[in-house]
């Protein structure tokens, strides 16, 4: 990595936190209005694609207030979830929804990089991240970290805003997203620069086909499976880890 590199993957990262560090509190209020509550049917979605076990382990990266890991903790039943983020103030959150369902013993919360995951290799049965991947500085280097962590044979699962495929539907979308969801942000949460910077972190972000190409060029994965949804709004990606790396 040069210099100037490193310096702008430090701008990004230090950028993303302060907006995800001062809209902690409405963050999940803000989710379900700004995706029209589709954000909760995608997950569902993928939680059934994942297939997770009874005892199964996983990492929830750039966990925010802990969703995913809820879901990841009620379908493992006792298998030990882990919630990264940077974001302390996501964490709070995120400690008092798992205290509020009694998940505190099964859920463990780190604060901590997804650039620099603090585990072993070979660890997870599951690691996912759910609209985050295209916040990271470095997302290649992200899903080589989920990777890493995760067992031979185990999923590295991205669930991610993606670009609509189907042109009108595109230009409609761009406009809601670029022009109004930052009012919306400025008006339901007092935030405008936060909410427009959500738009903005989609535009250099590979779509769903690109990004499947992506992880399969990664040389980490025997499969990688992608799924569109909604019109190609967001999308899946789950990659099964080789089982002789």
């Amino acid at each position: 990595m040069t210099v100037d590199q490193d310096q702008m993957f430090r701008s990004k990262e230090q950028f993303v936190h302060s907006v995800f560090e001062s809209i902690a509190h409405r963050y999940d209020q803000m989710n379900t209005i700004l995706s029209f509550r589709r954000h909760k049917a995608w997950r569902k979605f993928t939680m059934k694609m994942m297939a997770v076990k009874p005892g199964d382990t996983a990492i929830d990266v750039c966990c925010g207030t802990c969703d995913w890991a809820i879901a990841l903790a009620e379908a493992s039943g006792t298998g030990e979830i882990v919630g990264l983020d940077f974001s302390q103030n996501m964490l709070k959150v995120a400690e008092r929804k798992i205290g509020e369902r009694g998940l505190d013993r099964q859920i463990r919360l780190i604060h901590g990089n997804a650039m620099a995951l603090p585990f072993a290799d070979n660890t997870f049965d599951h690691a996912t991240i759910g609209f985050a991947l295209r916040n990271v500085p470095d997302y290649r280097h992200v899903l080589r970290e989920m990777a890493r962590v995760v067992k031979p044979g185990g999923q590295v699962v991205s669930l991610e805003l993606s670009k609509p495929t189907w042109a009108p539907f595109r230009a409609v979308y761009y406009l809601y997203f670029r022009r109004i969801l930052p009012w919306l942000g400025k008006w339901l949460a007092g935030r405008y620069e936060q909410y427009r910077w959500l738009p903005e972190s989609l535009v250099q972000f590979p779509d769903y086909k690109e990004l499947a190409r992506i992880m399969e060029e990664e040389g980490v994965f025997e499969s990688v499976r992608v799924y569109p949804l909604t019109g190609g709004i967001a999308a899946v990606h789950i990659g099964i880890k080789k089982r002789d790396a």
